[in-house]
């Protein structure tokens, strides 16, 4: 049977069908902090209140993209740039799609964290600064990455050997040397709710 473009038409699914159904709207939420300030834990975390919300959601982590999509790239700032490209453009497909995306990558520079925004669907992107202290990142750091960095094993380390430019305007910015796991949720949740 062929169809009319007609029935064609009829057969796309838009974002306000997708909202319709999920009671949401899709959203990227960009977690930026150095690393061993928690972007992942509280990704986590984050995920697991929304899923059990009813919320579609799913998380794209820098580690888990830096082995797979993105292992093409080094640590150069070129490449640097590269890797927050495509991890925007997946971001804002998961976004289209009607998830909230999750995105835990440290994302060093402004401009890159720019472009990320610029990526997403407009009026649906959240920047969260995740600000804990070097100091604090170090003493967290559970793969021994800094130590590493350190003595010159890592060259180009963020905090350490290249540099990390902190959000003059975050959406949202999180002492998460101070705050719990549960109070930085339920920020964020705050402003998620403010999105979708």
């Amino acid at each position: 049977m062929v169809m009319s473009n007609q029935q064609l038409e009829g057969s796309t699914v838009t974002a306000a069908l997708r909202a319709a159904r999920n009671r949401h709207t899709g959203a990227v939420v960009w977690f930026t902090g150095l690393s061993g300030s928690g972007k992942t834990t509280l990704a986590a975390q984050l995920e697991r209140v929304l899923f059990e919300q009813g919320k579609e959601v799913c998380v794209l982590d820098g580690d888990s993209l830096r082995r797979g999509l993105c292992s093409d790239l080094t640590f150069s700032p070129g490449d640097r740039k590269e890797n927050i490209r495509r991890a925007g453009e997946v971001a804002k497909l998961f976004a289209e799609a009607g998830f909230i995306c999750i995105a835990a990558f440290i994302s060093p520079y402004g401009s890159e964290r720019e472009l990320a925004r610029g990526i997403a669907p407009a009026g649906k992107f959240l920047e969260v600064y995740l600000s804990a202290p070097l100091e604090v990142c170090e003493q967290r750091d559970p793969k021994g990455l800094y130590a590493k960095a350190r003595t010159g094993e890592i060259k180009d380390f963020t905090g350490v050997s290249a540099p990390y430019e902190p959000p003059g305007r975050a959406d949202l910015e999180l002492r998460t040397d101070l705050l719990s796991i549960d109070e930085c949720v339920a920020r964020v949740l705050a402003k998620i709710n403010t999105l979708t």
